[in-house]
């Protein structure tokens, strides 16, 4: 999980940066653009009247656009730290396109590296089980974690509650059933987290090779709007008068 926050640094970075590009540009720039275009009286087009529309805005309410904004950070936050919010969110993350196998593959590896060490430290398995659950992460694990050591507690083996899951792949839950039976469990977790910490290396470069190019391309298509739109009456009225 760390690796992945790492990697995503630059990207926000750039995002946070684009963020304060934008609202320079909105609150300073395009309040002086517009005072020279309406002293003209002319027709503007409709990217130019929503973009000074949109300034208008920003400039004279700025301070409720802030207080909004940490309203939503605080209820988001409390959301969060709900069990119903926390877990919602949880399956959500699973659930979103690329990014959502990214986060379940980082689970998947945490949960694997977590029991291995602690089954090969010597703790129980009900016991490290539940200490599994409470470091997992992700409380959609941490759920299926507690649901599996009920299991386990009731005479069931430990791989069985896993395979009712749509979170474990077959591949873990069989090894998982191998390392069970051999007493091996120690070494084919560590095997496991090893295969989805690789995983996850090659997902996250993956990942930035597409993200940094898109981040890029969108921030201009961003700011080169807001340019353009400002300097489209200017246009116009140049190629009036060279018209005449």
């Amino acid at each position: 999980k760390n690796k992945v926050g790492a990697a995503l640094i630059y990207p926000m970075v750039m995002m946070v940066v684009g963020v304060i590009v934008v609202a320079v540009l909105m609150t300073f720039v395009v309040p002086r653009v517009t005072q020279l275009i309406k002293g003209r009286g002319q027709d503007l087009p409709l990217p130019t009247k929503v973009l000074i529309a949109s300034s208008e805005f920003l400039v004279s309410y700025w301070l409720l656009v802030l207080i909004g904004i940490l309203l939503l950070s605080i209820g988001f936050n409390l959301f969060l730290n709900s069990d119903k919010g926390g877990l919602a969110w949880d399956r959500f993350k699973l659930r979103l396109p690329v990014f959502g196998i990214l986060f379940k593959k980082v689970a998947l590896s945490r949960f694997a590296r977590t029991f291995s060490t602690l089954v090969k430290s010597g703790v129980p398995i009900l016991g490290a089980m539940e200490i599994v659950s409470d470091t997992a992460g992700n409380l959609v694990i941490s759920r299926i974690v507690d649901g599996a050591r009920d299991s386990v507690r009731n005479g069931e083996s430990l791989s069985d509650p896993f395979s009712k899951s749509t979170v474990f792949p077959p591949m873990v839950v069989k090894m998982m059933a191998i390392g069970e039976r051999s007493g091996a469990l120690d070494a084919l977790l560590e095997k496991i987290a090893e295969f989805y910490e690789e995983e996850v290396d090659v997902a996250v470069a993956g990942l930035l090779t597409v993200l940094e190019p898109l981040l890029i391309a969108f921030l201009g298509v961003v700011v080169g709007g807001i340019v353009i739109s400002m300097y489209m009456p200017l246009f116009d009225l140049i190629s009036k008068l060279s018209s005449h």
